[in-house]
């Protein structure tokens, strides 16, 4: 049985869902370009004690590390990029790991390995955003 919530939020406000979302295993990030994936990154990142400006999209490099947090954007090549670039197996390293653009392969490898997951559903609603959580 899955749980979710939602809120909603203007940017400046981010930080309250950034608080609350787990501190270790795998986030998956869903909504369109430019609905702020990276910005709820860069919130739960200073919510970890990283300095946020440090924080970019990995769009071409697929990973970026900060400290015990992995930050992954799967735009450009699905769960193919993480497969054959290695990094599938750091889904298994203490941390958290956020993933931008999780496809179905990715999905299904972690519910086969039974990961700590949950998923945030962003959709833009004008200047604000609301946040989907829904934990498996």
């Amino acid at each position: 049985m899955s749980k979710s919530f939602k809120l909603t939020l203007g940017e400046s406000e981010i930080s309250q869902i950034a608080e609350i979302l787990p501190r270790s295993g795998v986030i998956l990030l869903n909504g369109t370009l430019a609905s702020g994936k990276t910005t709820l990154t860069k919130a739960i990142a200073l919510s970890h004690g990283i300095d946020p400006a440090t924080v970019s999209s990995p769009t071409f490099s697929v990973m970026q590390n900060y400290g015990q947090i992995y930050h992954y954007d799967l735009y450009n090549g699905g769960s193919e990029a993480m497969m054959s670039n290695g990094l599938i197996e750091n889904l298994f390293e203490d941390g958290l790991h956020i993933i931008e653009w999780a496809d179905e392969n990715l999905i299904k490898f972690i519910e086969k390995y039974e990961l700590d997951c949950c998923a945030v559903n962003i959709k833009v609603m004008g200047d604000k955003r609301e946040y989907e959580v829904v934990y498996a």
